[in-house]
């Protein structure tokens, strides 16, 4: 709830932008690398680092209306399934080629291109990493989301008709796609809800990888997990909502209720990452990280001159 209502802080917003999720997590590691938490608390902090940040993901789905994101248009969408594909597949090869390991190269992967801490938080339930990783994956998409919402206004003047647009195909967090559109925001917080719909097949493809390379995934679990089913269940809810007059309701949980599971749930995780094992991850992570994101966007600007002419 601190780091909810840190989040939500007028100067926060202005100038830190950061999310929830990071603000928790950064809180979790400084209290678990500084002191011994008490064994009374050891079952309760792993219950929130795997069935509650699963359920955070899973109603993380209230927050997609299937018809607002038909609305960009097919061009738009074109854009969004190309690159993030190409965005996934470039991360993946960039960590074989630096040797970063694979269970921290697919969840900067897929933080990176989806929908940053939130995919991390789903990928880590399938690939189930070591805690440094999903910790190590989420300051780096919030490293380089966070200097993309100083570069991008930069680019506002090559882009006009199409700004939100490459905001939203390439910017890490929601938070950060808001912060960097400006008036265009509307447009680029759709696009971005369009990313995180490649949630779902994105996470069920890393379950069939994991499983068929002879991973540590959860093999008792089905071949698409629960949270998924559910996540898709309330993307379904939040586009009837107006049909069936729960609109109001509905966008309160997302905005109020979801951060708030998800926070509950990356406590978990920081409570149980030592600060030095996150340092100790070195240079690739980042680097990784950084390459995923300039190809992104140089492709996002190079589909858009070609598919959304002025």
């Amino acid at each position: 709830m601190l780091a909810v209502v840190f989040a939500e802080l007028p100067w926060s917003k202005a100038h830190l932008r950061f999310s929830p999720l990071l603000i928790v997590i950064l809180l979790g590691m400084a209290i678990g690398s500084t002191l011994a938490l008490p064994a009374l608390f050891r079952d309760g902090v792993a219950y929130c680092q795997k069935p509650v940040l699963r359920l955070g993901v899973a109603l993380l789905g209230i927050k997609l209306s299937l018809t607002k994101i038909v609305e960009i248009g097919g061009s738009a969408l074109t854009v969004i399934l190309i690159v993030t594909i190409i965005g996934f597949f470039v991360a993946v090869l960039l960590g074989r080629l630096v040797g970063l390991g694979q269970k921290p190269t697919l969840l900067l992967a897929t933080g990176g291109s989806i929908c940053g801490a939130s995919a991390i938080v789903a990928a880590d339930a399938v690939i189930q990493g070591e805690n440094k990783d999903a910790a190590v994956s989420l300051a780096v998409v919030t490293l380089w989301g966070t200097v993309g919402i100083f570069l991008y206004p930069m680019l506002a003047h090559f882009l006009p008709h199409a700004y939100g647009v490459f905001c939203g195909a390439t910017l890490h967090e929601v938070a950060q796609v808001v912060a960097a559109a400006g008036p265009a925001q509307d447009v680029a917080t759709v696009t971005k809800l369009a990313r995180v719909c490649l949630l779902a097949p994105t996470i069920i493809g890393l379950g069939w990888f994991v499983k068929g390379s002879g991973g540590v995934a959860d093999r008792k679990a089905g071949l698409v997990p629960w949270f998924l089913w559910a996540f898709l269940a309330m993307a379904t809810l939040r586009t009837f909502a107006p049909q069936i007059g729960v609109e109001p309701q509905a966008k309160w949980f997302g905005d109020m209720v979801v951060p708030l599971v998800l926070s509950v749930g990356m406590a978990g995780v920081g409570l149980q990452t030592r600060l030095l094992e996150v340092i100790q991850a070195g240079w690739k992570p980042i680097v990784v990280g950084l390459l995923q994101w300039l190809t992104m966007a140089g492709l996002t600007f190079w589909l858009i001159s070609r598919l959304m002419p002025q």
